[in-house]
């Protein structure tokens, strides 16, 4: 007798979990043993669950005519593991959807597919010293909401091939005897992201967080000049600048002072000749001989990487953004003075209409848009996740579907794609891109186009998303390189 549909369904299921939960330690012995991150369809592997990684396969439906199975990416795992292969992100479900789908693979094996499509990053005829991985020493100064993030995204890639060195963090002096115990707390659990992901203590007497393997110094100043890194064992170190006391040369430069310290990175946007970047748009700017980078805004980071994929093939005459914005801890919980117009008033109980330089600030990356865009943006009672409104005239006439079928395609294959998501989903809201790690999510169902006139929503995780935009921007000053495999464009 045949099995019923749901009993079919439930063996199905139990497939898919099994393979996924095989192939769980692989993808984490390839990142701590090759610096090899894994990815399906620009969604990370690493640390993901059973489950996630079930759901991952899923989501390709929603690019792709066709299904990609677990079982069919778990053989890239294991071949992948096999090969001796320098650090870079590679996304197995574009590897095996193109094997299973596409005319790419011709008559080869799976392991004779991956060495023609990873032999950029292949070490086979390399000696064994080219295996060692570069290491950038990592200062947060400065430990409030994007200091945090920070922290978890970086001790998540902690381990051996860990190119990005968490050293320490720097914090104002303590008020209270337990201070650092509060600041392990505070990055142990948050409201917004969840919990921490692993093990954190604390050693008091050497002021040390302990935190998934990263040993953690925790170290006190008034000032940033005042620091002597190399008593730590710290030196040339990246100095991460989340307070936004300073954003002039001569502010950040206090941590050039400091003994240690080689390069400073601003997580604001950045005044006088401060180059203002947004990954995936201008890197190239960055030299080696540059001190002080700004990483621009959040919302800079949402928007740019978008305005110029459109402006690329539909060319933009001029336009409005709109940010409806997330409250910030600049805001007051309750009615009370601040400078700032209007954001004296109660941040969880009101929207408040508020100025932002995003606009403005997108012509620092793309400089073919300066004086053609114009921006506001309204503060709302949501502690996460932010919505840009692009209000567009463009130079070409165009049509819904073409101009999301065009954005669809530059997320996943275009030298953007990790920076835009996209989202076909008509019931989609803002807690659901908590936790994104793209600079923006174009939300397809609604766009709005007519001729020359188009309306583009894009989402975006002002903290996590903006965060790992940063994380790119520590490793090109680092002079790190980790390419993204395989190349579809």
């Amino acid at each position: 007798m045949d099995s019923f549909p749901e009993e079919n369904y439930q063996i199905s299921w139990q497939e898919r979990q099994t393979f996924a939960e095989n192939m769980q330690p692989k993808i984490g012995l390839l990142f701590r043993n090759k610096g090899i991150e894994i990815l399906v369809y620009g969604r990370t592997l690493l640390n993901a669950s059973p489950i996630d990684i079930i759901k991952a396969h899923k989501a390709v439906t929603l690019h792709e005519d066709k299904v990609l199975l677990v079982r069919e990416s778990f053989p890239f795992i294991d071949a992948i593991n096999n090969m001796r292969l320098s650090p870079a992100r590679i996304d197995v479900g574009k590897l095996a959807y193109n094997y299973y789908h596409s005319d790419k693979s011709g008559d080869l094996s799976i392991s004779q597919y991956l060495a023609k499509e990873l032999v950029s990053i292949h070490l086979q005829d390399l000696s064994i010293q080219n295996l060692e991985t570069k290491r950038q020493d990592i200062v947060l100064y400065g430990f409030g909401r994007i200091g945090r993030v920070l922290a978890r995204l970086l001790i998540e890639r902690s381990g051996p091939n860990s190119q990005l060195n968490l050293r320490a963090i720097v914090l104002r002096p303590g008020k209270s005897n337990d201070d650092i115990e509060k600041r392990a707390s505070l990055l142990r659990r948050d409201s917004v992201h969840g919990a921490f992901n692993g093990s954190i203590s604390i050693d008091k007497e050497q002021n040390v967080i302990r935190a998934n393997g990263a040993f953690i110094k925790v170290i006190y100043a008034n000032s940033p000049s005042e620091i002597d890194y190399t008593q730590h064992g710290i030196n040339n170190a990246l100095v991460i600048d989340n307070t936004g006391i300073w954003t002039d040369e001569e502010g950040l430069g206090q941590h050039l002072q400091a003994k240690g310290v080689a390069k400073v990175l601003l997580t604001a946007p950045g005044k006088g000749d401060i180059k203002n970047i947004v990954f995936g748009v201008n890197q190239e700017m960055i030299l080696a001989s540059d001190k002080i980078i700004s990483a621009a805004s959040c919302t800079t980071n949402a928007i740019t990487p978008v305005l110029k994929a459109v402006n690329d093939e539909f060319g933009i005459k001029n336009g409005h953004v709109e940010t409806i914005h997330s409250y910030t801890n600049d805001q007051n919980l309750i009615d009370n003075y601040h400078p700032a117009p209007r954001r004296g008033r109660s941040a969880p109980l009101n929207m408040v209409i508020s100025t932002t330089g995003a606009a403005q600030a997108v012509a620092k990356a793309l400089p073919e848009l300066k004086g053609l865009l114009t921006g506001n943006a309204i503060r709302v009672p949501t502690p996460n996740v932010s919505l840009a409104i692009m209000n567009l005239n463009l130079k070409k006439l165009t049509d819904k579907d073409t101009l999301n079928d065009y954005l669809r395609n530059m997320s996943l294959k275009s030298p953007l794609q990790n920076q835009i998501d996209y989202t076909a989903s008509n019931e989609i809201v803002s807690t659901d891109l908590v936790g994104s790690r793209y600079a923006g999510v174009v939300d397809s169902q609604a766009t709005i186009v007519d001729e020359e006139r188009a309306v583009l929503y894009v989402w975006y995780d002002n903290e996590f998303g903006y965060s790992c935009q940063v994380m790119q921007v520590m490793l090109e000053m680092a002079g790190i390189t980790v390419p993204n495999l395989p190349k579809s464009f």
